[in-house]
């Protein structure tokens, strides 16, 4: 695993298993909202995003957490593992209320500098439709990986820890 790509629904996890991750595998760490995102929320034109994205993904290994389905064709070209957090909506919707009571008013360590965590109905509504809308979209995409790329889906809580758990034994049984 030199490139993963952590995708799914907002509120899934995405940021806290790359960060795991790269803690794990010392594989250098990208959140696309710290790259995508200017203070104040204002966001990269869509030509400069396309032109970072493609710079970032060019780099020989990486974790990158993220969605921003624009650029997606072209992580998903250079990743070697692309991990799906498929969780239920409802899991996801409550992990988005918790974040916002943690960080209300701050910026999350996974986001651009003054970008204060918030709550709109705009990423609400975009979050409980995330499964009708972008999910077929994903599936699509991911149907044409080449057979040299691994997808790992993980559905539930418990998959997750245990694929971290499995990835933490292989390191450490590596460098013994």
């Amino acid at each position: 695993m030199q490139r993963i790509l952590v995708i799914g629904s907002p509120g899934a996890g995405k940021s806290t298993l790359a960060s795991r991750l790269s803690d794990q595998l010392g594989l250098p760490l990208i959140h696309l909202d710290r790259e995508h995102w200017s203070a104040g929320w204002v966001s990269l034109p869509n030509d400069q995003w396309a032109a970072r994205v493609a710079e970032l993904a060019a780099r020989p290994s990486w974790i990158i957490d993220g969605n921003y389905a624009n650029t997606l064709d072209v992580r998903l070209n250079r990743a070697t593992t692309i991990i799906w957090l498929d969780l239920p909506r409802w899991l996801c919707m409550a992990r988005i209320m918790r974040r916002v009571l943690t960080y209300r008013g701050r910026v999350r360590p996974d986001m651009a500098e003054g970008c204060p965590e918030r709550l709109n109905l705009e990423f609400l509504r975009y979050t409980w439709n995330f499964s009708s809308h972008s999910r077929p979209k994903n599936e699509g995409l991911l149907k044409g990986l080449r057979s040299d790329q691994e997808l790992v889906v993980l559905r539930t809580p418990r998959e997750v820890a245990d694929f971290l758990n499995r990835h933490r034994q292989r390191v450490l049984a590596v460098s013994a």
